[in-house]
């Protein structure tokens, strides 16, 4: 025996998710209404029919579809299995995706995703269909957009070993609920497996189309920003193989003519700087993130002019304020902001180093101008409150 069931996930939403209550409830009052399992003759054959039968007409039938049945049929269940499990999952990840899209544009979501995997199962499948798990599969592949580095905590019931773990929702959704239960496990014959891969394509290219034209705020954990990382890494990887230097950016080494002529204690100098960029980058590839800010601090000091490439010097930065080295890690991002000025994210650095003048290094004016150019650039709810917070707390000290 072998079962995988996810029970939670790492994060909460900050706001109450009505709309995604309201769905539970539509769901489960429609299927008090319509379920009424009876006997029936079908070409000869004794089956069950899970519907009353005037409620047979909202199914959603391939042969002859009607327009209202690619939202009806979502608001039907064949069982009370059916019905708990769809909405279980619809509660556990819905409610974030409610926070994050608001309560009108996640009833879009849901319906839209209801339609698109209705459609999904017409254009694969000539057998009637009705339930929610089309919807569900958007919203759900919503989160893995939305989230993909949250937790989700499993319950596993392998032979006699009971126990949960915690799996990123990027390959617990990606791998085990779309790839393993919909491509590889297709062994139940009644599942709409059409439906439900539709629902996911849905949910997941609708967000990062809205996130890639900035119709929805994009933060640093969610799958498109995770995608611009991983290219500008390509890109990074592929600029210092052609012999780019990041740290001084130059092309290539500068050559040295016969007349020119450098001290022992130049070549030493150049040597160290050398090692320690050497040495910073392999941490960095480890995220030996401890190490390589004792290793930036080293660099600094021989030679302050050194600028690390911007990933690296933000999670430096970030390490340093995590260690309580606030002189270090507000310099660290101040030469971040100098030097990468189109950084997509600054109003994020600029609320951190505001935070650290204010509560650590007592520098009221320069908390101030961090905190206000901040301010009127993020859009998070939670870091925006954080901020105007902050900054009624300078201004009170600075009266």
């Amino acid at each position: 025996m072998f079962i995988l069931l996810p029970i939670r996930t790492s994060i909460r939403p900050w706001r109450t998710p009505y709309a995604n209550y309201g769905l539970i409830a539509a769901n489960l009052f429609f299927f008090l209404l319509t379920y009424s399992p009876h006997g029936a003759v079908i070409n000869g054959v004794r089956v069950i029919e899970p519907l009353r039968e005037w409620a047979g007409q909202f199914m959603l039938t391939p042969l002859r579809p009607y327009l209202w049945q690619f939202v009806s049929y979502a608001f039907l269940h064949h069982d009370i299995k059916h019905i708990i499990g769809n909405m279980f999952f619809l509660y556990l990840f819905g409610n974030n995706i409610n926070d994050k899209l608001g309560n009108v544009g996640y009833v879009c979501l849901y319906l839209a995703g209801a339609v698109f995997s209705g459609i999904g199962h017409v254009l694969m499948s000539g057998s009637p269909v009705l339930g929610a798990s089309g919807a569900v599969a958007a919203v759900t592949g919503a989160y893995l957009v939305l989230f993909p580095q949250t937790l989700i905590t499993v319950f596993y019931w392998l032979l006699f070993f009971i126990s949960t773990v915690d799996i990123p929702a990027l390959w617990f959704i990606g791998f085990k609920l779309i790839f393993w239960d919909n491509i590889i496990e297709r062994s139940i014959p009644s599942i709409a497996y059409g439906a439900h891969l539709s629902g996911y394509t849905f949910g997941i290219f609708s967000m990062l189309l809205l996130l890639s034209t900035g119709l929805l705020s994009s933060t640093h954990f969610d799958l498109f920003s995770m995608l611009k990382r991983w290219n500008r890494r390509r890109v990074y990887r592929d600029v210092v193989s052609s012999g780019y230097d990041p740290f001084s950016g130059k092309v290539r080494s500068k050559r040295i003519r016969a007349k020119e002529v450098k001290s022992s204690s130049q070549r030493k100098q150049e040597a160290k700087i050398s090692e320690l960029r050497k040495e910073i980058s392999n941490r960095m590839g480890e995220r030996n993130l401890p190490e390589a800010a004792r290793l930036y601090l080293e660099l600094t000091e021989a030679d302050s002019s050194q600028v690390p490439p911007r990933q690296y010097l933000l999670d430096i930065a970030n390490q340093l304020a995590s260690e309580n080295k606030h002189s270090e890690a507000a310099a660290a991002y101040e030469k971040f902001l100098a030097h990468y000025t189109n950084y997509e994210y600054s109003e994020q650095v600029q609320l951190m180093l505001g935070i650290i003048y204010s509560r650590y290094l007592e520098e009221p004016g320069l908390a101030a101008k961090n905190l206000e150019a901040a301010c009127g650039k993020l859009t998070e709810p939670g870091q925006v409150k954080m901020c105007e917070e902050e900054l009624a707390k300078v201004r009170e000290r600075g009266k």
